[in-house]
């Protein structure tokens, strides 16, 4: 990767050193741990999406109770009970609460996903995280143009 000289001396020419590529680190490697690094984002949202379903699983079993409610007092209390005994607490998947999903998710693939790409990440690049990113950032920029510093 070729990094674009700055116009101005003042500006530093590459990323912080927690952000450069440690010697001898091919951009094969910094491109497989970008890849790795970007899969691990991914996850992290489909993480936010189970939360998200776990959330919006129990309030609709407590929004449940107020339909329930309704239908009583409307007078359609055989709705009301059918509702109560099957679908108010009933578990979302065999034997479990969205909760348990959760929970099972969190500590089973969500931390071997975690773990992993810290060890690779540890290994091959001495625990730098988002070089691809930064290298990417260097060619981007416009050096000497305001809001395209390279460090804060």
């Amino acid at each position: 990767m070729t990094e674009r000289d700055d116009s101005r001396e003042d500006l530093p020419a590459r990323p912080d050193p927690e952000h450069r590529r440690p010697p001898g680190l091919d951009d094969v490697t910094v491109d497989a741990l970008g890849r790795l690094s970007k899969a691990l984002e991914t996850i992290h949202r489909v993480r936010g999406h189970l939360y998200a379903f776990h959330q919006l699983t129990g309030t609709a079993d407590f929004e449940l109770d107020n339909a329930v409610r309704l239908l009583r007092q409307a007078g359609h209390d055989k709705w009301a009970d059918r509702i109560e005994r099957e679908l108010i607490g009933r578990n979302v998947l065999q034997g479990r609460w969205t909760f348990q999903i959760v929970e099972e998710y969190d500590d089973g693939y969500y931390a071997v996903f975690q773990e992993l790409e810290r060890q690779a990440r540890d290994e091959l690049a001495g625990g730098r995280r988002h070089l691809f990113e930064a290298e990417l950032k260097q060619q981007r920029r416009t050096p000497g143009q305001p809001g395209h510093e390279t460090t804060p």
